[in-house]
């Protein structure tokens, strides 16, 4: 995504600075004031779950273009470029319905808005398939990593009333699944949100949903120099749609 993003500053002929804040809302708030103090001509900020009030503060005196990607930010207006996340998650579960599941678990990584909506989507499909949610299938993990979706996976892949299928939303996830059903040698229907890396090479390969990445931050890179180069029109919504690339773990039919 930062890589798209750059090529579009690059090509309208502007320098790149990029600053991390690993969804801390404290150092996110710092590396903002300290770029707009380096007199940035704009900003692409992926927002932690934090309120973003503070950028009328911030930023009330310089008024720096911004547009927020892959999330909406809460207390602040400005452009942003989302993923369909919750019509992907609606898209995965009912893949898996379709091919007779019933109890299908769901792992969910620590919600960022993007989890969260890939969530709701599962629940719509459930509902909308007649197939009462079973909360014990609704794993909400603490830090989202691939060990804990490993551990979890273990446990409802043990339970007396294991799921039939997995949907996991992320990919660090996806791996964890992976790793334990076939530590367990378990016959289980898989579909990951995101693609990974030989996640098409595996002896099953993974069925995935996921979106254009690189699009996503071209989007943004596009409606920042818009911006930049004056544009007044109200604030932009992009919603970039998820796709389901079917491949063989998602396949595995309900026994």
């Amino acid at each position: 995504m930062a890589k798209t993003a750059v090529e579009v500053a690059a090509h309208a002929g502007y320098a790149v600075l990029l600053s991390t804040a690993d969804e801390d809302p404290k150092v996110e708030r710092r590396a903002v004031g300290e770029l707009i103090g380096r007199r940035v001509a704009g900003l692409i900020i992926v927002p932690d779950q934090g309120d973003h009030a503070f950028l009328q503060e911030v930023n009330g005196h310089d008024q720096v273009p911004i547009v927020f990607v892959d999330r909406p930010a809460t207390g602040a207006e400005a452009d942003v470029v989302l993923v369909d996340n919750e019509g992907g998650g609606r898209m995965a579960t009912q893949h898996l319905i379709d091919h007779g599941h019933r109890r299908i678990a769901i792992l969910v990584a620590p919600s960022y808005y993007t989890t969260g909506r890939r969530l709701r989507g599962y629940r719509k499909a459930l509902r909308q398939s007649g197939i009462d949610a079973d909360e014990a299938l609704v794993v909400t993990l603490r830090r989202g990593t691939t060990e804990e979706a490993t551990a979890a996976t273990h446990a409802l892949l043990t339970s007396p009333h294991p799921p039939t299928a997995i949907f996991s939303t992320t990919g660090f996830l996806t791996e964890g699944v992976l790793r334990a059903s076939r530590r367990l040698h378990a016959r289980i229907a898989v579909v990951g949100f995101d693609d990974f890396k030989l996640a098409d090479m595996l002896p099953t390969p993974v069925t995935v949903v996921t979106s254009d990445i690189e699009e996503l931050g071209r989007r943004a890179g596009r409606l920042l120099i818009d911006r930049i180069n004056g544009e007044d029109a109200p604030f932009h919504r992009t919603v970039l749609p998820a796709q389901l690339i079917a491949r063989g773990t998602g396949e595995t039919a309900a026994r």
